[in-house]
């Protein structure tokens, strides 16, 4: 079979701020719908795919990146790893097999909320539809992530987003302004499925999709305390460190800080990158937990060859 004129990618997954999440009450099956504002930050994985030859085997690695900042034990299966996943599904959808070499860098860190590996799957799905001419379009490509994992949908297209049902419902917005934060990395972790049965427990609120979509659509960026997140008392409640720390971010901040998604990570927005880039430097020198500038990014591009 002739080669494509493209046999590597290189691809950056980028994690995910949510600047508001409303969960709803389980269904049946115990799944949680929801309605989310996601944006894209800076803060990105880096994938390196390469196609192989029809009779090779494929290969996987994954690292830490020399740059990532809180690393833990890379104990997971390969199979179990989102991206590699992501690969099996397209093969299994194709009815063929996809022969690849990955070399997944992370930096975003696990369990931190900030939807890292779910970001490396969608990374995934997008290089080896490139590297195969495979022709699956956003929506082909959001129908097959869509059973990945909820969040993987939207890191197809990435950018900024109102998200809803079970991840299945994505639309994409186009602002506001560019919006600046720190996101804060704590030793602790949160494990995502932990976090929803504490939220379970303390009990559930309708879903508030109107208050998601003000908050999305108003003309200038969110204001520090109008953000907010359904799962941050779950989170809490999971890891109670991250009370202390989200009391001490707060009063160095001076404003507001928030649970990332289901957590540990937290986060503070800002004015302006100098802002950023200078509170960071702040925390990490008086409250000793890393803390990384981040800016929110646009719509994911096409794959670099």
């Amino acid at each position: 079979m002739l080669m494509s004129m493209v046999d590597t990618v290189t691809i950056e997954a980028p994690a995910k701020l949510n600047l508001a999440l409303s969960v709803g009450p389980p269904d049946d099956d115990g799944m949680h719908p929801i309605c989310s504002w996601m944006v894209t930050i800076d803060l990105c994985d880096e994938l390196v795919v390469s196609r192989l030859p029809d009779d090779r085997m494929s290969r996987y690695a994954v690292l830490w990146h020399a740059e990532a900042r809180r690393l833990r034990e890379i104990d997971w299966s390969m199979t179990r790893d989102l991206a590699v996943r992501a690969h099996l599904t397209l093969e299994q959808h194709t009815g063929r097999r996809l022969p690849v070499q990955m070399k997944l860098q992370k930096r975003i860190p696990v369990g931190g909320g900030l939807g890292g590996g779910s970001s490396d799957a969608a990374a995934m799905l997008r290089a080896v539809n490139r590297l195969f001419d495979l022709g699956l379009g956003v929506d082909q490509l959001r129908d097959i992530a869509s059973g990945l994992g909820s969040d993987v949908p939207f890191f197809v297209s990435g950018g900024s987003a109102i998200v809803e049902g079970f991840g299945e419902r994505i639309e994409m917005l186009k602002g506001p302004a560019e919006i600046h934060a720190v996101v804060v990395l704590p030793e602790e972790h949160c494990p995502t499925g932990h976090v929803y049965d504490a939220f379970d427990e303390l009990g559930s609120q309708p879903l508030q999709p109107q208050a998601v979509r003000t908050l999305a659509t108003g003309a200038a960026p969110p204001r520090p305390d109008s953000v907010f997140n359904d799962l941050a008392a779950a989170a809490v409640r999971l890891v109670p460190a991250l009370d202390e720390h989200v009391s001490r971010l707060a009063e160095l901040a001076g404003g507001p800080a928030h649970v990332a998604g289901s957590g540990s990570s937290l986060f503070v927005l800002c004015d302006s990158e100098l802002h950023a880039s200078q509170l960071a430097a702040v925390i990490e020198q008086r409250l000793d937990l890393p803390a990384v500038a981040v800016r929110s990014t646009g719509c994911l591009d096409a794959v670099t060859p």
